[in-house]
């Protein structure tokens, strides 16, 4: 992260999760969204009630996520 931004600092209010699915999502998907510039948040739509984790660009690109299976440009 640019700076040293604590990610768990970025207001995520506003963000908007978006499914990654395979197939008919009937069980839960990985929602992701960008909440700043080299962040992210990436759910379980399973648990709507569950904050989200935060990762930068490089750590989803390590976990192997790539934002743009979820219509999302890194």
């Amino acid at each position: 992260m640019q700076n040293g931004t604590n990610l768990y600092a970025l207001d995520i209010s506003a963000a908007s999760l978006t499914k990654a699915c395979g197939g008919p999502c009937t069980e839960g998907c990985v929602t992701l969204a960008r909440i700043g510039e080299d962040a992210w948040a990436l759910g379980d739509s399973k648990r709507p009630d569950a904050a989200p984790l935060r990762f930068t660009t490089e750590e989803l690109d390590a976990a192997g996520i790539d934002p743009a299976r979820f219509g999302l440009g890194a």
